[in-house]
């Protein structure tokens, strides 16, 4: 069986606080300046290549989505092109062919203002700014701040 005196023992081995105080590091002040210079320009580079990969894949999803966008736009206004024209020879066979067209192109035009402001609105909302990178920027200056007090 196992002696119970093991537990009751020190865990730290009687570490004094004193004797780990009086004891030289070995590194000099400069050193550990520039380790900490060191250091803090390490921290930048990687802030700087976070938010470059960050707006880098921002860009490059809105540039997917543009080209998607713009293929489909191409087609749609193809189809509405065609449309228009049935409408308006349908609409000539009732009336004089210029007020069938001039129907057909007002219509048209709202339905494009319509489209235009929901496309502007979303575009609006798209954000390009590197929000991880601007937080983890605060924490590293709030965690320098506390070390420099």
């Amino acid at each position: 069986m196992k002696e119970r005196s093991n537990i009751n023992k020190d865990p730290f081995g009687g570490f004094d606080d004193k004797q780990a105080s009086s004891k030289p590091s070995g590194r000099t002040f400069s050193q550990i300046l520039q380790e900490i210079v060191s250091h803090l320009t390490e921290i930048i580079r990687s802030e700087l290549r976070l938010a470059r990969t960050e707006v880098r894949q921002d860009v490059t999803q809105v540039l997917k989505v543009s080209v998607i966008f713009m293929i489909g736009a191409v087609f749609a206004l193809y189809a509405l092109g065609f449309m228009m024209v049935a409408v308006v020879y349908g609409l000539g066979t009732m009336m004089v062919p210029w007020l069938s067209a001039l129907i057909v192109g007002v219509g048209a035009g709202v339905v494009a203002a319509i489209f235009l402001q929901v496309g502007l609105t979303k575009i609006r909302r798209a954000s390009l700014k590197p929000d991880k990178t601007i937080q983890s920027l605060q924490e590293n200056v709030t965690w320098m701040k506390k070390q420099t007090r």
